[in-house]
């Protein structure tokens, strides 16, 4: 399965630019910083699949620890 960006997603992105940089707080930057965070995680599945393992571990551990 893979992951399509959304609106939702879109809109938690712009949100957060307004928090942190509003001048760029726009959809077209938030399109932008999903597609590369999309991006980075497919490179780290073939260069470091044991840092993508180690990042699945602790949310995992963390989801646990808010139950």
């Amino acid at each position: 399965m893979s992951y399509k960006i959304n609106e939702k997603d879109i809109e938690s992105v712009i949100n957060f630019l307004k928090q942190t940089d509003p001048e760029n707080a726009n959809p077209e930057m938030a399109i932008q910083i999903l597609e590369r965070l999309q991006k980075s995680f497919h490179d780290l599945s073939h260069t470091n699949p044991e840092q993508l393992l180690k990042i699945y571990e602790e949310l995992k551990n963390s989801k646990k620890s808010k139950n």
